[in-house]
């Protein structure tokens, strides 16, 4: 008898290479060190070759440097790292208190420091993901770093447009690897757009624009041309054995991670508070989301309504979105602290601030219409909001479990007052555009086994007054969102899960949640539970990924719609009168 042997699919050629890429990492980890153009660097490029995610576009095509992608790894990455042979990941190891300047990333909460010429500093405090996060971005910075010096050489020899854009690169510069002012004249400029179009294997067009997606974040990196520069030129070096590029992990990072050190402070910490200010005995509503859309839907209507008039939270909300109004914004947050708002600043090593609202202190006549509060109940019970800034990935774990365990205060062990739990997140969706509305039923790990069905307070029909598309069913629980393509997304939303996106904390929080309950017993096994996201990306749409940019005022509606609904089922609970 015959046995046919189907070929895999693009899906399963995928899952494997997803898989071939962590197991690389978590090996190259242990070892400690590795270079990207050794033998363990180049097993992980040719991985995410093959995987070819989505959000780094073009990183399959030899010919085309991928601008957009570029973009946004950079923005996540600190400033200068292009410039850098040698990058090392750290844990927190008392270099906040050294006289480096730290350098934040613009679109990530991780403290880096330049050390010297040649050498960065990552600190990571936030598990394995983050590992993962950045592995990934400095594996895609080499791969188009290795582009961009195949079109810099000719018969190993700089060719006229590398010369010709080195010689304004480092024009710019005071001194060998000084950070980067701009380029002076239009003149100039066009100039070095036409070189840097033959070294990126672009058009002029796509050149241009591209410059202007990195004007956008310019204090946050050293300058379009700088960067191309520095990537060709470290690639450059490395290929003419002038210098190899390293990337190292410390002793002390690799000891400490996976074991929940920074979580279990934070969460202490957040106790600690609770019971010091008397608020332990009072009903607790737990919100993960940002730290402005729970204080701008309490504290924006009552604070600026003299400024600005009866206007709706949203439309007060835009206002406050713009750069220009950052002194209403202080207004806002003045107000918040003298009625009942309490800011507990990071000093754990998580990246997650925590505000605490006293709803005793609320003024409740003051709010805004939009706002639906029993009065009798909350003016009894005066629930307290913590409200905690985004978790990232498997950090999502070590926090909720840190938080939701009984705290001990001598021989005591006292459980949280737990109402609920609020979640709102950024989701990319397989099903519909950006800034839509998803309302998980379940959360699939993926890679694993592993599921978490729960009952979701929220319904779609919840959010019909808002005029937003809202979809319900499960949602995946990526490893990482820089490591998905059209296929394997097409299997979890074409395929009996019926997926309708895909994010980073979901099972994570599902998981401590559910052994705080199921398990440890410290919080109800029928806790109310709200999951509801809004769509950030949709990768199966070309020209919709997350390296297309942020989502800007598109996602105002759906942040605040979220809010309101979070708050008016914390203040009205069912069964009970209205305000």
């Amino acid at each position: 008898m015959t046995i046919s042997i189907q070929p895999r699919t693009r899906a399963q050629e995928s899952r494997a290479a997803i898989e071939r890429i962590y197991v690389i990492m978590r090996h190259l980890f242990i070892r400690g060190y590795y270079k990207p153009d050794g033998v363990s660097g180049s097993a992980l490029k040719q991985a995410l070759l093959a995987l070819q995610p989505e959000i780094y576009g073009s990183i399959a095509d030899p010919e085309k440097v991928e601008l957009n992608g570029l973009a946004y790894v950079i923005d996540r990455l600190p400033r200068g790292i292009e410039m850098c042979r040698f990058v090392k990941l750290v844990a927190a190891e008392g270099y906040g208190d050294s006289g480096f300047e730290k350098i934040l990333p613009a679109k990530r909460r991780r403290n880096c420091y330049r050390i010297d010429d040649e050498t960065m500093l990552v600190e990571v405090t936030r598990g394995r993901s983050e590992i993962y996060d950045i592995l990934t971005h400095l594996t895609f910075m080499y791969v188009e770093a290795d582009k961009i010096c195949e079109h810099a050489l000719e018969e190993d020899q700089p060719t006229q447009e590398w010369v010709k854009l080195a010689e304004i690169v480092t024009k710019q510069m005071n001194g060998d690897r000084a950070q980067y002012s701009q380029v002076e004249t239009q003149e100039v400029r066009e100039r070095a757009f036409s070189y840097a179009s033959t070294l990126l294997g672009r058009t002029y067009a796509e050149t241009v624009q591209a410059y202007e997606r990195f004007q956008e974040e310019g204090s946050s990196n050293n300058g379009f041309f700088h960067i191309i520069y520095w990537l060709g030129r470290l690639a450059m070096e490395e290929n003419q054995n002038q210098g190899d590029r390293q990337i190292s992990f410390s002793p002390a990072l690799r000891e400490r991670i996976g074991h929940h050190i920074h979580g279990e402070k934070w969460a202490g910490e957040v106790k600690e508070f609770l019971l010091a200010n008397h608020l332990w005995e009072r009903p607790l509503h737990i919100i993960s989301a940002n730290l402005h859309s729970i204080l701008n839907t309490l504290f924006a209507f009552p604070a600026l309504k003299p400024k600005m008039g009866p206007r709706t939270i949203e439309e007060i909300a835009r206002e406050l979105s713009l750069p220009e109004n950052q002194d209403l914004n202080q207004e806002v947050w003045e107000f918040a602290h003298r009625h009942g708002m309490h800011y507990l600043p990071d000093r754990a090593g998580t990246n997650i601030q925590v505000q605490l609202f006293d709803t005793a202190f609320l003024p409740i006549d003051w709010l805004s219409p939009e706002i639906q509060i029993d009065r009798e109940y909350v003016e009894n019970e005066k629930p307290v909001l913590l409200v905690m800034d985004y978790a990232f990935g498997e950090q999502a774990f070590e926090i909720f479990d840190e938080l939701l365990k009984p705290y001990k205060t001598g021989t005591e062990a006292n459980n949280l007052n737990l109402g609920s739990i609020s979640v709102m997140g950024k989701a990319g969706t397989l099903v519909g555009e950006k800034g839509d509305l998803m309302i998980p039923t379940a959360h699939l790990f993926e890679g694993t086994a592993d599921n978490y069905p729960f009952e979701n307070d929220l319904q779609p029909e919840d959010f019909a007054d808002t005029g937003l598309p809202v979809y319900k069913g499960a949602l995946i629980t990526v490893l990482g969102t820089s490591l998905q393509n059209a296929d394997i997304l097409r299997y979890f939303k074409e395929s009996s899960w019926n997926a309708i996106g895909l994010e980073m904390e979901g099972a994570h929080m599902q998981k401590a949640i559910q052994a705080a309950a199921k398990i440890r017993r410290s919080i109800d096994e029928n806790l109310t539970l709200r999951y509801a996201y809004y769509a950030s990306d949709n990768p199966l749409v070309s020209g919709s990924t997350l390296a297309s940019g942020s989502l800007g005022q598109l996602g105002v509606k759906p942040t605040y719609a979220i809010t309101l609904k979070f708050l008016n089922k914390i203040f009205h609970p069912e069964g009970r009168s209205d305000r």
